[in-house]
């Protein structure tokens, strides 16, 4: 039998008493302003981000004046539109304990698509056909995880060299369809809402609905709790498949949608140029905006900053004249030290060390 030991508390004097009653309640007339509101949105977590942020934009600045342009911002902004698209969902499946490769390859198979049913058909139908195909690859993802039972890091890293390997063959290799004379093309990727670039709008849109459905909704809590412990969340109640199968479709079309953008940007379908390495850019801002990679963890907002700050990165390196070889060291470099930083904050027992 456990005793339970009460801490006795003082009985405050008259003159204590008469002292705590004449000041005002420590929270008195500190209503939540428009700083606690955005630092809610933002999470303290990402401070560093921030800060991380005005460090690179100083030093860069400071080095080439042209930095501070609008059309260099707009360059940035419009540079991060398509990795911020497909690190926005990466990060939820990574929330979910989960991980794709091969968002890139979709990217690249939807661009050729998109313009080659445009080609016969239209835009309208060119862009619906497209997400069609996106979604048909990501439903293809979970069922090989789900009724496979095949890694997701081994399954989306088959699938990776299979999707391009199928924009290739029907394209031959090249790219295809000229989308430069269409209106629609033409808005999404040189138009402009309210002064700001098309590209940036659906980004924000995707983001917002993306931060909505984590933060408010039961899927977006069942998506953590997956992540967070599968076997608790299956006991539950929560079909661990559905959601898994659920979640790569939704990335599939995420990942048409930048490929559509891809189309819209350089004129015609794309097979590889302008999605390759978009994976390896999605999963790194994930890890830098504080997705965990075992899962349960994560936040939008982060991986927002960290697209912005990998953005900043790659624009202020040509700016200064980096080899891009360099700029690709970078970003592997980025990723190493953000799972670094995920396995020090965790308190694990690193691999190869004594415990």
């Amino acid at each position: 039998m456990s005793v339970r030991l009460e801490r006795s508390t003082p009985v405050p004097t008259t003159q204590s008493t008469a002292t705590l009653q004449s000041q005002p309640p420590l929270d008195s007339g500190l209503r939540p302003g428009v700083f606690r509101r955005v630092l809610g949105i933002v999470g303290v977590q990402n401070i560093s981000l921030l800060m991380a942020i005005a460090l690179v934009v100083a030093v860069i600045g400071s080095q080439n004046p042209l930095f501070f342009t609008v059309g260099n911002l707009r360059v940035i902004g419009t540079a991060i539109a398509i990795s911020g698209l497909l690190a926005v969902v990466q990060t939820i499946v990574i929330i979910m304990g989960a991980l794709d490769i091969s968002v890139g390859s979709i990217a690249g198979l939807t661009s050729v698509s998109s313009a080659m049913i445009f080609t016969a058909t239209g835009p309208f139908i060119g862009v619906v056909g497209a997400i069609g195909i996106g979604m048909l690859c990501g439903l293809l993802n979970g069922c090989i995880i789900v009724f496979g039972r095949v890694n997701p890091v081994i399954a989306t890293l088959a699938t990776l060299a299979a999707y391009k390997g199928v924009a290739q063959l029907i394209s031959d290799g090249r790219a295809q369809g000229y989308t430069g004379a269409d209106g629609f093309f033409v808005f999404l990727a040189r138009g402009t809402l309210l002064g700001v670039p098309t590209l940036i709008w659906v980004l924000v849109i995707i983001a917002v609905l993306a931060h909505v459905l984590l933060r408010y909704t039961s899927v977006g809590r069942n998506i953590y709790a997956v992540g967070g412990n599968d076997i608790a969340s299956r006991l539950a109640g929560i079909n661990i498949n559905r959601y898994i199968i659920g979640v790569y479709v939704a990335t599939g079309a995420i990942a048409a949608i930048a490929g559509v953008l891809i189309t819209a940007r350089t004129g015609s379908g794309q097979p590889v140029s302008g999605s390759e390495g978009l994976e390896l850019e999605a999963i790194t801002a994930a890890a830098l905006g504080g997705a965990a990679l075992k899962g349960g963890k994560g936040t939008i907002a982060g991986t927002i900053l960290a697209v912005i700050l990998l953005g900043i990165l790659t624009n202020g390196m040509t700016l200064l004249g980096v080899n891009s070889f360099w700029q690709n060291v970078a970003k592997g470099a980025l990723l190493i030290v953000a799972v670094v930083i995920q396995q020090l904050r965790s308190g694990e027992r690193r691999i190869g060390l004594p415990g």
